[in-house]
């Protein structure tokens, strides 16, 4: 077995890892066909989808309308044997519908403060909505590591 074999994680392995965690770099491309690439709070959906919002003008948001391929990868450890992450390649479809927004805020906000109730995020949640818009991100490649299986 090869490297690159041994270190991937497996499907539910990738799932669970993304579960845990609670910041992405989100890449998208520009105009001129450079990278954007900014650091984003997301939660995963019913059906394990990565999702977000942001501002209906924000850069991010004007190159996924022309182009809505995305890379998301999300990693931690601090040491090279400590290294795990998944790098997931997909396509972001934009949601515009009030309610499908606020769940996706919901969501985001619960991952971004765990153990807060929702009767206290929904007031921030509501409030910031109203600018926002969300986006699903339907996945079309997962490559995933976990360096701690090299020891």
């Amino acid at each position: 077995m090869n490297q690159r074999a041994r270190i991937a994680m497996s499907g539910d392995e990738a799932d669970a890892f993304l579960a845990s965690a609670r910041k992405l770099q989100l890449a998208t491309i520009n105009p001129d066909g450079t990278p954007h690439l900014v650091t984003m709070f997301y939660a995963l959906d019913e059906r394990g989808r990565i999702v977000f919002w942001t501002y209906a003008k924000a850069q991010k948001t004007r190159n996924l309308e022309r182009d809505p391929r995305v890379t998301c990868l999300v990693e931690t450890g601090e040491d090279y044997g400590e290294l795990r992450g998944v790098l997931l390649y997909g396509k972001a479809e934009r949601v515009d519908e009030p309610g499908r927004v606020l769940d996706i805020g919901l969501r985001v906000a619960r991952a971004m403060t765990p153990g807060v109730a929702d009767e206290h995020l929904l007031p921030y949640v509501e409030q910031t909505g109203r600018k926002r818009i969300g986006f699903v991100v339907e996945r079309t490649k997962v490559v995933s590591w976990d360096h701690r299986r090299l020891t």
